[in-house]
């Protein structure tokens, strides 16, 4: 039983990674190291209103009771106003937990704000657990038990996020452990593993995106979806480069003939619904190292073009998480794989391909080398599979990251329901989507050429607008939306999500990708 001055605290700042801690650290390590397993505890408070006295959740209500009062007692003395991700933690208290962590979860009551385009209530909700979340990951906790906060499927996505991170390359001595994570308390329960599904189909796309090139190859890529979505009951077909060859998707192989590793094409299928129903075909951009090929990369960053298959890593993510969550409806990926390297036999400036559909492709800069990789498998799926719709996913072009950053990822589409729908999705999520215009203006300016039908640039600084616009003019007649995901899907310099890591692959945006889904699988049902 530890008496009230016993209780040491600790602040902890609202950037997850600039944690500083104020309490001795060796002392809450060796109090931790008492308990085989040591366990923590996050709970909520809402933001204080005026000169009202500071109200917590429900579930926050039980364990003060159980403690005896001590945890509010705490929080007015140390004047803790409940703002998101600011919060205390309490070591020493008597009980089952070893530590607890009490975090803002700002105005109670918070809801869609349309000038953000979020729901702000969930989104505070995600900081709050993963703030507390990583905050007993580093006081070593075996376990961590999450309050729901009145959205037990957003804490859940914001706890697993955060206790989250690539250090298979470290030693094992050196590794963060992994905290088990635990709904404490009330709550849906379904919602709870709901998030967790997402959360841990994000942390699989971030797995696969971290890892460097020389350890994620086409064909260790291929078997890694193998054996993520097998076991899920989702099909996976591995297409070699003879059947590539056979099938003359020669665009793909312009850029991967430059490389000594052999390209890939997987076919991945979820079946959800009848087999003969239309369903929702998917194009993931899996370069899995991109060099720029003769128009070579600076070398300075050149590293983070591992995350360049960032697109094909979404595109496992949810497919993992739609076998998961059981949705009604069927989802086919297409995911080319290759690396784009320089070398004798790599594509060069000025360099002419005839596509699938007889359209001569000028390859002016190579450079630009994505559009070029997915415009005959778009072509392909198309054809073989008939979809009803197509969702195209890559890091494909610089131009979005100056224009959004990492705050969302641009969105092109032909269709306004399917904008509406990605919105809405973003809104919830807390991973926004920005549509982005698809003008005629576009589509002149990469066919205005006099000795081939396309360019896979055009002139002029639109990069990704004009690369959205090649592959637009590949999808006739078809609803069609199209992620680029250059700012979002890699790494995040600056101001990145509380919950995510700066400098490390995000692996956005596969949650909203998935809520995009479940809201068609229940407007279709």
């Amino acid at each position: 039983m530890s008496s009230y001055r016993d209780v040491r605290m600790v602040k902890v700042a609202r950037s997850l990674l600039s944690y500083k801690s104020r309490v001795n650290v060796r002392a809450l390590r060796a109090f931790s190291s008492k308990c085989d397993k040591p366990k923590g505890v996050v709970v909520g408070v809402y933001q204080k209103d005026g000169d009202k006295p500071i109200r917590s959740s429900e579930n926050a209500v039980l364990l003060d009771d159980a403690v005896g009062g001590k945890i509010m007692s705490l929080i007015r003395e140390r004047g803790m106003d409940g703002r998101p991700g600011k919060g205390l933690l309490f070591n020493g208290l008597e009980g089952e937990y070893s530590t607890v962590a009490v975090v803002g979860m700002g105005v109670a009551g918070a809801g869609y704000n349309e000038l953000e385009e979020l729901d702000e209530g969930m989104e505070n909700v995600r900081i709050a657990a993963g703030t507390g979340a990583r905050a007993l990951q580093l006081q070593r906790m075996a376990e961590v038990h999450v309050d729901g906060m009145d959205f037990p499927e957003q804490a859940a996505e914001g706890a697993a996020l955060a206790v989250w991170r690539y250090n298979a390359n470290q030693r094992k001595k050196h590794r963060l452990a992994t905290p088990k994570l635990h709904m404490y308390g009330k709550g849906d329960h379904d919602a709870w593993v709901r998030g967790l599904f997402k959360a841990e189909s994000q942390n699989l796309a971030r797995r696969l995106s971290d890892t460097p090139a020389n350890q994620m190859t086409p064909s260790i890529f291929a078997q890694a979806a193998v054996d993520a979505l097998c076991p899920c009951g989702v099909s996976v077909e591995v297409r070699s480069m003879d059947w590539i060859e056979d099938m003359s998707l020669n665009s793909f192989l312009m850029i991967a003939k430059g490389s000594c590793e052999p390209p890939l094409l997987l076919e991945c299928t979820y079946c959800g619904t009848a087999p003969e129903e239309k369903g929702v075909l998917m194009l993931g951009q899996g370069l899995t190292f991109h060099s720029g090929g003769l128009c070579l990369k600076p070398k300075n960053g050149m590293d983070i073009y591992r995350g360049a298959m960032s697109g094909a890593a979404v595109c496992v993510g949810v497919l993992r998480a739609a076998a998961a969550l059981s949705l009604p409806m069927n989802i086919t990926a297409v995911i080319p794989l290759c690396e784009h390297m320089p070398s004798g036999m790599a594509v060069k400036c000025g360099d002419v391909v005839t596509l699938l559909n007889g359209v001569t492709l000028g390859i002016k800069n190579v450079d630009k080398a994505a559009v070029v990789m997915m415009a005959d498998p778009l072509l392909y799926a198309q054809a073989n599979f008939k979809p009803k719709m197509i969702l195209t996913i890559g890091s494909v072009a610089r131009g979005v990251s100056y224009g959004l950053g990492g705050s969302s990822t641009g969105l092109w589409s032909n269709s306004a329901y399917l904008a509406k729908q990605f919105r809405k999705a973003g809104g919830i999520t807390g991973d926004r989507i920005w549509r982005m215009p698809l003008f005629r203006y576009f589509k002149e300016i990469i066919t205005s050429n006099s000795t081939y039908d396309m360019s896979n640039c055009g002139r002029g600084p639109a990069s990704s607008c004009l690369a959205a616009a090649v592959l637009h003019s590949l999808v006739p007649c078809l609803d069609w939306a199209h992620l680029d995901i250059r700012g979002t899907g890699m790494t995040t310099k600056v101001n990145p999500l509380p919950y995510l890591l700066r400098d490390c692959m995000t692996g956005r945006p596969t949650r909203t990708v998935i809520q995009f889904m479940y809201q068609m699988a229940c407007s279709q049902s």
